[in-house]
């Protein structure tokens, strides 16, 4: 025996009841009362009918039993090694006291003073040869060959 389903309502249609409706494109409605096709003609829609079962569906009407929740799968923190740092020095960084920490940079702060100190000297030393005799100067239009010498 073969049930059918209510276009409009959702009710089923028990063989030998109810009316079919074929559209002009073809499209067939079966409805189980003349109540639905006159709704479905009156293009009322479904939804908004409170005795329909697409309304009961979309209002999460006459559910008997308690569905359980879906449980959303926890995610997993994994703990890994990063570009310039394997996974055991972090773990030492994070295990190292404040006191320590600052000691640290203390000492690389005065090691970066001193090798910018060093540079600066070196820097200077060149800098202290007897000036170089320097040409005329002539300005960049001069040099071009442009109207400058009249």
């Amino acid at each position: 025996m073969k049930l059918e389903i209510d276009s409009f309502s959702g009710y089923r249609i028990y063989p030998a009841k109810g009316k079919l409706f074929v559209r002009g494109d073809s499209k067939i409605f079966r409805f189980a009362s003349s109540k639905n096709s006159s709704l479905f003609l009156q293009r009322k829609n479904p939804r908004k009918i409170a005795w329909t079962q697409v309304y009961r569906r979309m209002h999460k009407k006459g559910i008997t039993e308690e569905v359980a929740k879906k449980r959303s799968r926890r995610v997993v923190k994994h703990q890994r090694g990063i570009v310039g740092a394997d996974l055991a020095a972090i773990a030492a960084k994070r295990n190292q006291t404040a006191a320590i920490r600052s000691q640290q940079r203390l000492a690389a702060i005065q090691k970066a003073k001193s090798e910018k100190k060093e540079k600066e000297a070196k820097k200077v030393r060149p800098s202290t040869r007897a000036p170089v005799a320097t040409a005329p100067k002539i300005s960049k239009q001069q040099m071009k060959g442009g109207k400058g010498g009249r």
